[in-house]
């Protein structure tokens, strides 16, 4: 029987080095887009998709995430007394069930299968889910909600893949791939950011993931792998022939929010999403047209 998808792990531990001097005091993952910051985006995903436990693996100045998803007593007050019920709602989705939420300290930057690793003990023996705050994805269906379902379809460990010019691949982790129906991909190989010429396809693993517990083991071999750090894609191939493995074609625009030309395309394309300022985001970009 598959075991219900209950857990999500979002690595926050990363520099933002990208972003500076933005990013000097704040963290990336709390840089808005339109008027939520990313990590909302990505904790809203989860719950769409049934997940009720969080562990955020933070870093040193991470702090604020793990507050923002605090109750803010002052403020709310303050709005009562002003009956800014709008405001009061707005907040509301920021809140989490107690205990519904931790965190655990990545203190070395050793890389994302490090950081996996460091949550072992939120994770257990259960299922659970990654998600890449960075990775923004404007969907009628949650990404990961999407992958959700995939996984209760082929009850073992699944990605969201999608495709990415050949000269690109070294940038990503890059599947090799067996039967594929145009949905389902089964998954025979996994290369992280291999050569264009090495490349055994072009389909790219994205920033989510639903992973069994055993995963782990192979992790806390510490074994290095691109860039001299743990990957997660070099464990995730240990998998591959012990259990199912599958990649999942998802429905979607993936913004890579980690990169200034991304994350601005993805504050013009989440604001034409919205009723209350799509007209006025349109007209003002014909002023750049």
């Amino acid at each position: 029987m598959t075991k219900k998808l209950r857990k999500a792990v979002l690595p926050v531990a990363g520099l933002g080095t990208r972003f500076l001097p933005a990013t000097k005091a704040t963290a990336k993952e709390m840089l808005p887009v339109v008027d939520k910051p990313l990590i909302q985006y990505a904790v809203d995903e989860a719950r769409a998709a049934g997940i009720e436990q969080f562990c955020l693996v933070t870093g040193h100045g991470k702090t604020a995430i793990v507050e923002y998803f605090d109750v803010a007593y002052e403020l709310e007050h303050r709005l009562r007394e002003r009956n800014k019920t709008e405001e009061l709602a707005t907040l509301a989705a920021t809140h989490s069930e107690p205990g519904s939420i931790t965190s655990v300290r990545q203190q070395v930057p050793l890389g994302l299968g490090h950081a996996i690793w460091c949550a072992r003990a939120f994770i257990g023996d259960d299922p659970f889910a990654i998600l890449l705050p960075d990775d923004l994805i404007l969907a009628d269906e949650p990404c990961l909600a999407q992958l959700a379902a995939g996984y209760y379809e082929t009850g073992g460990n699944i990605v969201a893949v999608t495709e990415v010019p050949r000269e690109h691949t070294n940038r990503y982790g890059i599947l090799k791939v067996g039967r594929d129906d145009g949905r389902l991909v089964e998954v025979t190989g996994l290369v992280e950011k291999p050569a264009p010429k090495d490349a055994p396809s072009n389909l790219s693993i994205i920033g989510r993931y639903i992973l069994m517990p055993e995963v782990i083991k192979h992790l806390s071999l510490m074994q290095r792998g691109a860039g001299g750090e743990v990957q997660l894609t070099d464990g995730m191939a240990k998998l591959i022939g012990q259990q199912p493995f599958h990649g999942l074609r998802y429905k979607g625009r993936r913004f890579d929010c980690g990169d200034k030309v991304g994350f601005l395309e993805a504050q013009i394309a989440f604001a034409l999403k919205r009723p209350d300022l799509a007209d006025a985001v349109r007209d003002f970009l014909r002023n750049y047209a």
